[in-house]
């Protein structure tokens, strides 16, 4: 049974001169130029193969790293010598040249991982197109895949089991929509539409079924105004207690959108709690990040901390 390379960063298969992060199941589009060399590390063995294979395969490497190696030295000592080597090409004593390009098998094969996440100052977004915003995707995040609501922009990556009816549950979620109530209030907005936050995401999904065994109780923890994008916003964060599972938070945030009618838009949060939950403060991370399309640097203006008044 084959298995997948644990996260870290790896050659990007699309491009190898960089490196890309793998989430332990999907490339994300995380990117950065490689710190060290790193070592192919050669894949599983495929069915009906012999160990000889796999021992001529990491041969192979090591050559192709002991070349790059050699060709590396003879540029330096060609540069300190005076000479016109231009890094990319060599001479050798026998007056071949010897390029560095990496071969087209290079891409096939995992190297080592570093233990180094994504930075936070990573300018990866996600685009809500109909509603002209961009969001910041937070290290431990990734693009909306494989979900049954269209209006999810951003989860966690991976399943689990859900602990109340059997499915498969998800450690956070982000979704974007444009609010149907057009006349009222950002507040009015935020607070009218949290209930629904919480039921959707912790109490009886679409198809009817538990996955955390119910909502038991839950309390206002955090609300208040904020800008997003420049405009003035509002938001409200409850703690959901169900019946199974740690339960989790919920915030429900909305603003007027800066494109068209300047329709309101509410963002909703949804976070298992626990260990295995993202932190609370990718939240805020992601309330201050949003941004309109096209206009990077529009941030502050009023109410631009988070603040807990109500």
């Amino acid at each position: 049974m084959s298995s997948t390379p644990p996260p870290g960063w790896y050659r990007d298969p699309s491009y190898p001169l960089v490196e890309r992060w793998w989430d332990g199941s999907a490339w994300t589009d995380h990117r950065r130029q490689p710190e060290t060399p790193q070592e192919p590390l050669v894949g599983p063995r495929p069915a009906g193969r012999g160990p000889g294979r796999a021992k001529v395969i990491a041969l192979t490497a090591a050559g192709a790293v002991l070349v790059a190696a050699v060709v590396t030295g003879v540029v330096v000592l060609a540069r300190d010598a005076g000479g016109s080597g231009s890094g990319a090409e060599a001479k050798t004593t026998a007056g071949s040249s010897v390029t560095t390009t990496p071969s087209a098998s290079a891409s096939a094969t995992w190297p080592s991982a570093s233990a180094s996440e994504p930075s936070a100052d990573d300018p990866s977004v996600v685009e809500d197109e109909l509603n002209g915003i961009t969001m910041p995707l937070p290290d431990g995040w990734v693009r909306a895949e494989n979900v049954a609501e269209d209006d999810v922009v951003m989860t966690t990556p991976g399943t689990y089991d859900c602990p109340g009816d059997p499915g498969l549950c998800r450690h956070g979620q982000v979704l974007s929509r444009t609010a149907t109530a057009s006349d009222a209030s950002p507040k009015a907005l935020a607070r009218g539409d949290i209930a629904d936050a919480m039921d959707t995401a912790f109490d009886r999904d679409g198809l009817g079924s538990r996955p955390f065994g119910g909502v038991t109780s839950h309390r206002e923890v955090k609300a208040g105004t904020v800008a997003v994008g420049g405009r003035a916003g509002y938001f409200v964060r409850w703690r959901v207690t169900t019946a199974k599972g740690p339960g989790g938070y919920v915030q429900s945030l909305a603003f007027p959108s800066s494109v068209g009618s300047e329709a309101p838009v509410i963002v909703r949060f949804a976070f298992d709690a626990g260990a295995d939950g993202p932190p609370l403060t990718d939240m805020d991370k992601i309330t201050k990040g949003i941004r309109p399309i096209g206009d990077p640097a529009t941030g502050g203006g009023v109410g631009s901390s988070i603040g807990a008044s109500r």
